[in-house]
């Protein structure tokens, strides 16, 4: 009957996330005043009063992001929750690995939001804006959507699984060229949608290796702990505690596949029956019903949630 966190990624944030927090609890102001000062800006100011587009820029979004997850860490201890006894692992969606990580112990607050800030900038620098994309696939098998990446890249390019995400989808990442051919012949294959998603790089793919590059250079200049929980990463959907195995496996993320459904699949198979989604949006926890339903996910990210968890984690 064991318990996990997941921390989710982009495309859960929303103008306002987090200000709940905030205004109910000292601790998680804290949180919001430490990640400000950590970048030298007030992204506070974009999270909760937006403009929404700029909210959605990569590198306001993975801090802000981070910065709502820890806010409701730092609520749920400061009132009584051992991390370490009461949760057995903790994973994110890709840049959400960082807040596990942060939740953890592995990096600080402000280490984690730089980290995230310099990921963003490198990730959107990557690659000229229109030369490359995202697309979800959905209702296809992973080896018949692999196949159909291949077929692509042969004459447009290079595309790849960027995301398994469970339930049947699959985003694929990689030139524009090559994700519209792919798009074209999932449909020809039977998917039951082929959908180009609206995002300004081609993340988890390749094409992102100037900033893979970036986050190796990054991260040897920070110090890793050891988490005092297990993180489950996820291009190896495997617990791991070693620092410098966890900044090797956050170096291989930015261009690897953000393998969420084996995730889920490993914390069945290893006695994890709740899955608690910390922070904006509720994402994660739709996925886990749709992955394994012998696993509930619980979201927690306002002031009400706070108290609900707490009853039964300490309960």
């Amino acid at each position: 009957m064991a318990v996990a966190f997941t921390f989710p990624g982009q495309g859960s944030q929303a103008v306002g996330m987090g200000k709940d927090l905030a205004e109910a609890f000292p601790e998680a102001r804290a949180v919001f005043d430490e990640v400000d000062e950590a970048l030298g800006e007030k992204l506070t100011s974009t999270m909760w009063d937006g403009p929404e587009e700029k909210l959605t820029l990569t590198a306001n979004a993975q801090p802000a992001l981070m910065a709502v997850s820890l806010a409701a860490i730092r609520v749920l201890e400061a009132r009584g929750l051992d991390l370490e006894s009461k949760v057995a692992y903790v994973a994110g969606h890709s840049l959400g690995e960082y807040s596990a990580l942060a939740a953890a112990g592995a990096f600080s607050i402000g280490d984690a939001a730089r980290l995230l800030r310099i990921r963003g900038n490198a990730m959107q620098a990557a690659v000229p804006a229109g030369k490359g994309a995202m697309a979800a696939i959905i209702g296809l098998e992973q080896a018949d959507v692999e196949a159909v990446c291949a077929e692509a890249s042969e004459a447009d390019g290079g595309c790849q699984i960027a995301n398994d995400n469970g339930g049947g989808q699959l985003v694929i990442s990689g030139e524009k060229g090559a994700v519209d051919r792919a798009c074209a012949l999932a449909t020809a294959k039977g998917a039951k949608r082929a959908i180009l998603l609206p995002v300004s790089a081609p993340f988890h793919s390749s094409l992102m290796a100037p900033a893979a590059d970036a986050m190796a250079d990054a991260l040897s200049k920070v110090t890793i702990n050891s988490p005092v929980v297990p993180v489950i990463a996820n291009v190896a959907v495997a617990p791991v505690t070693d620092p410098a195995e966890i900044a090797s496996l956050l170096v291989k993320q930015v261009t690897g596949q953000v393998r969420w459904r084996e995730t889920v699949e490993w914390f069945a198979a290893n006695g994890v029956t709740t899955l608690y989604e910390i922070g904006a949006g509720k994402v994660l926890t739709g996925l886990a019903r749709r992955i394994d339903k012998t696993v509930t996910g619980v979201a927690v990210n306002g002031p009400q949630d706070i108290e609900a968890a707490l009853s039964a984690l300490n309960g």
